[in-house]
């Protein structure tokens, strides 16, 4: 049973830990986030940090951000052991739901072109493209379109 909780800038070491460990291949995702910009983020309103466990152990994090009537998936990821197990997508829909709790009607994110799984999660998380960043990361020495996706919540 994987179980979701919610954390604020008191838990940016871990985040960051759970972090380096999903994006320990920045040429693919890019690079891992430090403790201090998730307390940074962490610490302005409307964002926080979801953690999902299984088995009361941490396995995958996502940072949201809502403003108003928008809400933004800045950043997702599972540890590698526990990847392809539902995770990522219990993490997304735990964000949608927080989001719509929070007023939002819309939950945006931005994905690399090249990163295939993420773009498959999303698509069945109901996630469709609405604009495209040229260049915007820059992996294995490569710019890479992000592409920004969108999901209606109501």
């Amino acid at each position: 049973m994987t179980s979701i909780l919610v954390h604020g800038p008191e838990a940016a070491s871990l985040l960051a830990a759970m972090h380096a460990e999903a994006f320990a291949d920045p040429g693919v995702t890019g690079p891992p986030w430090s403790a201090s910009a998730f307390a940074d983020l962490l610490v302005l309103p409307g964002t926080v940090a979801l953690v999902a466990a299984t088995d009361g152990q941490p396995q995958g994090v996502l940072l949201l951000r809502t403003v108003l009537d928008e809400a933004e998936i800045l950043t997702v990821g599972t540890r590698p052991a526990a990847r392809r197990l539902g995770i990522g997508r219990c993490l997304v829909e735990a964000a949608a739901r927080h989001a719509a709790a929070a007023g939002a009607g819309v939950l945006f994110l931005e994905v690399a072109e090249t990163n295939t799984a993420a773009r498959l999660l999303y698509a069945v998380c109901g996630f469709g493209p609405v604009g495209r960043r040229k260049g915007y990361y820059h992996l294995d020495g490569a710019a890479v379109d992000a592409l920004i996706l969108r999901r209606p919540l109501s």
